[in-house]
């Protein structure tokens, strides 16, 4: 059965910037986290709709995994949502058959972005308590907290 998790978090960056950083220049990642991203790379698609990056990780990191094959399956633009989906690898060799996160920035002043995060996925396991969701959720903020940081640095 599919669920959800949502939060949302405040970026001391702006709008262009961060949008730029998550839906065009997913690099970024391997810059903004070198001790857990080693490499991204498009491995098929044109960066819009369909396109499917392949995250490798730093052995002897934090991630229990070695890659993550991520597809995206939402882009617009104009209201500035993006939303990726593990395809192979990561999240589904933990317990999740299905794994997708969905960004939606909104600008609250020049330099300040608010992120609304929805984290939809079916978990494997008959433990209705388990933690092993709200960890990728915690996840997913430690990732735009590192972003922020890198993205501040004017790197």
């Amino acid at each position: 059965m599919r669920k959800e998790l949502s939060d949302r978090t405040e970026l001391a960056v702006g709008l262009k910037t961060l949008w730029q950083a998550l839906s065009k220049d997913l690099a970024v990642n391997a810059k903004a986290m070198p001790n857990i991203v080693k490499d991204v790379k498009v491995i098929e698609g044109d960066g819009g709709i369909g396109t499917v990056f392949l995250f490798t990780f730093s052995s002897g990191g934090v991630s229990p995994v070695s890659y993550q094959k991520e597809k995206i399956t939402e882009l617009d633009e104009v209201s500035h949502e993006l939303g990726l989906q593990v395809v192979e690898g990561g999240y589904l060799t933990q317990g999740f058959s299905y794994y997708k996160t969905s960004f939606q920035l909104s600008a609250l002043e020049q330099n300040k972005t608010l992120v609304n995060v929805k984290i939809s996925f079916d978990y494997e396991s008959d433990t209705e308590e388990c933690s092993q969701p709200k960890k990728t959720a915690e996840a997913v903020i430690f990732f735009l907290r590192c972003l922020e940081t890198y993205l501040s640095s004017d790197a």
